[in-house]
């Protein structure tokens, strides 16, 4: 289920860049067919980016009450990743 999630992100994120390209390439073309697309993309465009908001958001609140609720693994988590960050970093 996880990795289904991250391909649709990914997907979505793809669509969204090459829906603002799309937008941007056509932004000096005219004619009435041609304004319709475009505020078609558009709206598309806002759409998904409130759906990419919402999944983040959710995913966002997954994680905060798993922290709520287990909040001496996280921590010993966070400090864990800090220790190799910092071992990582001290290489240099």
């Amino acid at each position: 289920m996880q990795l289904s999630t991250h391909k649709l992100m990914k997907d979505l994120r793809a669509v969204v860049v090459d829906t603002e390209d799309l937008i941007k390439a056509t932004a000096d073309q005219t004619g009435e067919l041609i304004q319709k697309v475009r505020a078609r993309a558009e709206e598309s465009l806002r759409a998904a980016s409130h759906d990419v908001q919402a999944v983040a958001q959710e995913g966002m609140d997954k994680v905060d009450s798993q922290v709520r609720a287990n909040p001496w693994p996280a921590i010993g988590i966070a400090v864990a990743v800090g220790f190799v960050v910092g071992i990582l970093l001290g290489r240099k």
